[in-house]
């Protein structure tokens, strides 16, 4: 079922896993012991109610449909997985080294967008 979906859709679907997964990581402060699915998951259907038009796109047959559940979630995991182990530029390791320098702190990241989150914190400590 998500295979028919137009192209359109399916990216529209990927940047609202990513970009709900990155906010709630960044809620939480990247912090694995606050870590919860269930509250991902709430955080995502939040996301795409408000913030998705993509959703408007899908028929209700296949919305309400086991089968594209099942697509979707799987779909989630890949997304979380290529989000967690993609690494972090060399910009992003120079410049939170440097800011780490100026402000004296050592926070430790693991992945690009993690090393997103580390730098924007960072250059909000200096402001």
């Amino acid at each position: 079922m998500y295979k028919q979906l137009s192209s359109g859709v399916k990216i529209s679907i990927t940047r609202s896993i990513s970009t709900s997964f990155e906010a709630y990581l960044a809620s939480i402060g990247w912090d694995e012991e606050k870590f919860s699915m269930e509250d991902y998951m709430a955080s995502w259907q939040t996301y795409f109610k408000e913030n998705a038009a993509w959703i408007d796109k899908i028929p209700a047959d296949i919305l309400l449909s086991p089968e594209f559940h099942e697509e979707i979630a799987k779909k989630m995991d890949e997304v979380i997985a290529k989000i967690l182990s993609e690494e972090p530029t060399e910009k992003q390791k120079q410049e939170i080294a440097e800011l780490q320098k100026q402000l004296g702190t050592n926070y430790k990241f693991d992945c690009k967008a993690e090393a997103a989150y580390v730098e924007q914190l960072l250059k909000d400590k200096l402001k």
